[in-house]
């Protein structure tokens, strides 16, 4: 499958974009800044990874304070680790993965997601997918039986929309040999033969396939969960129902700082560079996935299923109860 490459010419903005080697987003992000006492604050944790520009274009652009929020990003190492401070109230609200939240309920934390943040595409190039050597003869999901696989992280939606694509193609998804690989190290990986197929987002999917070397298998979100929310905002339970008018600010903000996110893709790569300190150039080669607020409740719903169905969880999240709307 032929797809254009995106020509990202920065090591360390590709690193940037997956583990946040430099840069914070602790002081940029106080939209309040003090000037109107009738604000209310909050803190909003969120990941040193690209798609978080969108927070920081919300509040460049004065959308959260428009809504009455005077916000203080916190800087966390991934969705699992913000989930006990969100839980303990030292943090208010957050943006992280889906998938994460949902296993943090079934093991018993009170949470609520309150929107949509960042989606796949559910058609055309998606932001990640599985590339394969050319040489190799694996072209259906089914070859992957047997087969070497690389995930940044086991038990992610990596492993779980790989699986499920090998299982409606025929093939039997326990028989995959799921290894965790850093994003960054993938592609050598898959060079040197040490892995037969790596699960690679973007920047490194079009980096890898700008080679003759590796092809695309497939793109598994696509397959399984078209428009698969990646990311979504999150709060305790107890939060939201202490502070309900806080939590229909922050849902408002979000739904219009997403909303012009996406329609101002220039804008917001001037903001993934203040983000995450690097070129403005580089920013504007990244292809960031597709925000809205919409929490695409059918999409979590298949998730939830499919989580059950691989073990991931033990019962199904009833997100009626946890999706604020």
């Amino acid at each position: 499958m032929a797809r254009a490459p995106h020509g990202i010419a920065l090591t360390c903005a590709a690193a940037l974009l997956l583990s946040g080697c430099s840069g914070s987003a602790e002081d940029d992000g106080d939209a309040g800044s003090g000037e109107d006492d009738d604000l209310v604050e909050v803190t909003l944790g969120v990941l040193s990874i690209a798609p978080s520009a969108a927070v920081q274009y919300g509040l460049d652009e004065g959308i959260f304070a428009e809504h009455g929020l005077d916000v203080t990003l916190t800087p966390g190492q991934g969705a699992a680790a913000m989930l006990p401070t969100v839980q303990a109230g030292d943090m208010d609200f957050a943006v992280g993965n889906a998938l994460s939240v949902l296993v943090a309920v079934d093991q018993g934390l009170d949470m609520r997601i309150l929107s949509g943040y960042s989606h796949s595409y559910a058609e055309g190039d998606d932001i990640n997918g599985v590339v394969v050597r050319a040489e190799d003869d694996l072209d259906s999901w089914s070859d992957l039986e047997e087969q070497s696989v690389a995930v940044n992280v086991l038990n992610g939606q990596g492993d779980l929309t790989i699986m499920e694509a090998v299982s409606q193609d025929g093939g039997d998804p326990r028989a995959i040999d799921l290894t965790e690989v850093n994003f960054p190290d993938m592609e050598a990986q898959l060079e040197r033969g040490n892995i037969d197929a790596a699960w690679l987002p973007e920047p490194f999917l079009s980096q890898s396939l700008a080679q003759d070397e590796f092809e695309l298998l497939g793109e598994p979100n696509q397959e399984v969960i078209p428009g698969l929310p990646t990311m979504i905002s999150f709060t305790s339970g107890r939060y939201a129902t202490e502070n309900p008018e806080a939590v229909d600010q922050f849902q408002a903000a979000m739904d219009e700082t997403l909303s012009a996110a996406e329609e101002d893709p220039q804008g917001t790569a001037s903001a993934l560079a203040s983000f995450l300190d690097m070129p403005e150039e580089a920013a504007a080669e990244i292809r960031m996935e597709e925000y809205d607020s919409d929490p695409r409740v059918e999409q979590l719903s298949t998730m939830v299923d499919l989580m059950v169905e691989y073990d991931f969880i033990d019962e199904p999240v009833d997100l009626d109860e946890v999706v604020v709307e």
